[in-house]
């Protein structure tokens, strides 16, 4: 713009009404919020872009569309832009998408998501777990030192689905059982003495399943804490580990330096920040794990929205 229509266009914003600035704000505010989320979302895995059909790095810029660069393959012919193949692939209203990211990190629910956003509860949905598609399946490939392994439970849920002959219950409601019982998931939450964290939701607690998970996760030097009960203590003897029990039950909560401590602060962030959403329908259960694992270790400064953009990415 020349500096003249600059100047004119100053001149006009003294006439607008107070509904008119406001909406002249919101406008200058969204503008701004979509230039920086394409901003992250062209800067991430920049340095290695390559084709995302056929893995060639042979590109070139092929114009722009919906704000993004677009690239074409000299290899394969195809174009490309640095949403393809990603979750986000398709999305719209890409200018909120570090609101949606802020929403993530408040743990806001769907319908205060949707109010937070300016969008319907079916789009802060999709979104939600579209954006929790990568974080998750990042885990850890393995523990060091002193691991620490407990289980926690979460009451399984059909929330959104209509189950023939079972009564709905209301905003995660109680089970019907005192303890554990079959209405209880079963989450395997290790982590190590660096805070370097992975859960596995138990399909099967008998001890081969564990062994599966716990073999490619520890290595043959490491040492296992945990309540000495159960699966998990079976399963690290079989594999000839090094186990300590802490026998919680017993009043007992260390012995020396072994303890499920860590672990257990772990499972009560966990517990506590679930209690927000009234009840996680199992189906999306690993999303949600997923989620508190991305916001337990990144910490809350103001570039945590732009990292979570990118771990939406997969990059």
């Amino acid at each position: 713009m020349k500096k003249q229509e600059m100047e004119r266009l100053l001149a006009l914003v003294g006439r607008l009404t107070r509904g008119q600035r406001q909406e002249l704000v919101d406008r200058l505010k969204a503008q701004s919020s979509a230039e920086v989320s394409i901003e992250v979302l062209e800067s991430a895995g920049s340095q290695s872009r390559a084709c995302p059909h056929c893995k060639s790095q042979r590109l070139v810029r092929n114009g722009m569309a919906d704000g993004l660069q677009r690239y074409k393959c000299r290899a394969c012919g195809k174009t490309f832009n640095a949403l393809t193949s990603t979750p986000l692939a398709r999305l719209r209203h890409k200018s909120k998408w570090l609101e949606q990211t802020r929403a993530m990190s408040d743990g806001l629910t769907v319908h205060r998501a949707a109010a937070f956003l300016g969008v319907a509860p079916s789009t802060a949905f999709r979104w939600r777990h579209r954006f929790l598609g990568v974080p998750r399946g990042v885990k850890p490939a393995s523990l060091a030192g002193v691991a620490e392994m407990d289980e926690t439970y979460f009451l399984e849920s059909f929330k959104g689905r209509k189950v023939v002959g079972r009564a709905p219950r209301k905003r995660g409601g109680r089970a019907a059982k005192r303890g554990t019982s079959r209405e209880q998931i079963p989450v395997l939450v290790a982590r190590d003495r660096s805070g370097v964290t992975t859960d596995y939701v138990l399909t099967d607690t008998r001890k081969a399943a564990v062994m599966a998970l716990l073999k490619p996760l520890l290595p043959a030097d490491a040492v296992v804490c945990s309540d000495g009960a159960g699966s998990i203590s079976q399963a690290t003897k079989e594999l000839g580990l090094e186990h300590h029990a802490i026998l919680t039950s017993s009043g007992r909560h260390a012995v020396g330096a072994w303890h499920i401590q860590n672990v257990n602060a772990y499972h009560s962030r966990l517990k506590t920040w679930m209690r927000r959403f009234y009840g996680v329908a199992t189906y999306y259960l690993e999303n949600y794990l997923g989620w508190f694992r991305a916001l337990d270790r990144m910490p809350s400064n103001p570039a945590r929205p732009a990292q979570l953009l990118v771990l939406a990415l997969g990059r």
